[in-house]
């Protein structure tokens, strides 16, 4: 500890005996003028610091290693002549030329005497009326299918509905009115149906959802009124 101890003294008097001149110097140059001797002191340690960079960096390049690996110069292609396969290429022949357009031959049309040539129109036999229409009578083109009455299902009740109403010249259905309406097992030959109208509404529903062919006659669609129709209600599970 001791022989520590000396070095780091005689260190101190060392420095201390290189830098009193100067610390000598910088405490006259403050009693004199404060700001003088502040501008000395940076100059002199800015001056120290830049010898200092320039003594690092001199000592960093010895460091570097040197670069001793070859550097391949530029490859330059010569010109080169291609040659090619063809040198004349023959030009395609010319086309031969066309023939002249050959004369039509001429035909003798004179027509001819005592030859009857003309063709027999066709007549046309219209039926009275004068429509291609044929006369007849409202054809049905589709079924539709009542819905049941929530309330006689669950009630288990069957039966049927007849409603009247009118065919158009478009084959539509208007003014659907109900006529008369029973309850009973239509399955049953032995049922005895009693009147009832619950029924009676989705009959008249569905009734409106018909499409007919209308009736012709005289080769033109007319109305048809008060056309009867039954729906029948029938329980599956019944």
């Amino acid at each position: 500890m001791s022989t520590a101890a000396n070095s780091i003294n005689s260190f101190y008097q060392t420095l201390s005996k290189v830098f009193a001149p100067v610390t000598a110097l910088y405490l006259r140059a403050f009693n004199y003028n404060k700001y003088i001797a502040g501008i000395g002191f940076a100059a002199f340690i800015t001056l120290g610091l830049f010898f200092l960079m320039v003594a690092l960096i001199s000592l960093g390049d010895g460091s570097i290693p040197e670069d001793n690996s070859r550097k391949l110069g530029d490859v330059i292609m010569p010109d080169r002549d291609i040659d090619t396969l063809f040198d004349d290429v023959d030009k395609p022949e010319e086309p031969e030329e066309q023939p002249e357009d050959i004369a039509q031959p001429e035909l003798d049309l004179a027509p001819l005497t005592g030859v009857d040539v003309s063709l027999p129109k066709p007549k046309a036999d219209f039926a009275a009326g004068g429509s291609f229409f044929r006369d007849g009578e409202y054809i049905p083109l589709f079924k539709v299918t009542p819905i049941y009455p929530r309330r006689a299902q669950e009630r288990g009740i069957m039966g049927y509905a007849v409603v009247a109403f009118t065919i158009t010249e478009t084959g539509t259905v208007e003014n659907a009115v109900p006529l008369e309406g029973f309850c009973g097992d239509p399955t049953n030959p032995e049922t005895v149906f009693r009147p009832c109208s619950i029924f009676n509404s989705a009959a008249s529903r569905a009734a409106a959802k018909l499409k007919y062919k209308p009736k012709i006659v005289d080769g033109k669609a007319v109305r048809v009124d008060d056309v009867p129709h039954k729906f029948t209600f029938i329980l599956e599970d019944s």
